[in-house]
């Protein structure tokens, strides 16, 4: 006996400490499956970037996913990033991941997608730093 086709998607998750987003898309990443939040799922604006709020949006995004015949994921990580935002993903990153793979989706690559500048614009803080 065969095993069905596996039909593989992309998860971008972006985590930062004010809040956690879920976008589930197609191979391409062109395609929009399902998309979830923590300020979707939360009803106080302090929970957003939990890792509670982070694992109710990631169930609600697979459920979405699955529906639309959606096996396995790979992941792509962000943080904020930038110039001056910090460059490790919020504390929702982990909770959403693992909520991923408790819905029964297969887990591929995770990969690390946060925005690192190379040159750019200078960092705030004046000539001799920031002064503490």
């Amino acid at each position: 006996m065969r095993d069905m086709p596996q039909r593989w998607g992309i998860a971008h998750i972006y985590a930062s400490y004010n809040d956690t987003i879920i976008h589930i898309t197609d191979i391409t990443g062109t395609e929009t499956l399902s998309v979830a939040s923590g300020g979707m799922v939360v009803k106080s604006d302090r929970m957003e970037g939990s890792p509670t709020a982070a694992m109710m949006a990631a169930k609600r995004a697979a459920e979405g996913a699955l529906e639309k015949g959606l096996t396995g994921v790979h992941i792509k990580v962000r943080g904020p990033g930038g110039h001056n935002g910090p460059n490790t993903p919020g504390p929702g990153a982990q909770a959403a991941i693992r909520a991923l793979s408790r819905m029964g989706l297969r887990i591929g690559i995770i990969e690390d997608v946060t925005p690192i500048p190379h040159g750019g614009c200078r960092k705030k803080g004046g000539k001799r730093g920031r002064r503490v």
